[in-house]
């Protein structure tokens, strides 16, 4: 768990998983969202990153995280995200700005169902570490279990 999170020890990762809105300040000439690290983000932003030009009937993700917390949003266009703790699963469409969706450590995603021209934005709770990454999906079940009997 992210020390910043407020969320109950006895939580699984799935029940962390939520949707955030962003503020955003309408104006005819287009409108405004911005995002504060731990303000709408419950973490520091330490890295971000964009996803786009995807093509059709790819998918991306296809991996969990150790200890990194990520918001995940669709800045262009739309996608499925698909999420388990290896237990249960949540599917969440991406497809405003001004949304996201709050990965929590533990969590398994797989990106899809991209639209043309999607771009997708990624905030880090952590700099890039490829040891936090579980990225063999029955390796990821057995981490996961091992979470529950904790």
């Amino acid at each position: 768990m992210h020390p910043d999170m407020n969320t109950p020890k006895a939580a699984t990762p799935i029940d962390q998983v939520r949707e955030i809105e962003f503020p955003k300040i309408c104006d005819p000439r287009g409108n405004l969202s911005f995002v504060e690290s731990a303000r709408h983000v419950p973490f520091p932003i330490r890295r971000v990153f964009y996803i786009y030009d995807v093509p059709g009937g790819e998918t991306r993700g296809g991996h969990a995280h150790k200890k990194c917390w990520m918001a995940l949003m669709a800045i262009a266009g739309s996608f499925d995200v698909r999420l388990t703790d290896g237990r249960s699963e949540k599917v969440v469409r991406l497809n405003r700005a001004n949304k996201a969706v709050l990965i929590p450590p533990g969590v398994w995603d797989t990106m899809s169902e991209f639209t043309t021209g999607t771009v997708a934005l990624a905030l880090a709770s952590e700099f890039y570490d490829e040891d936090d990454y579980i990225r063999d999906y029955d390796e990821f079940l057995t981490y996961a279990a091992n979470l529950r009997n904790e």
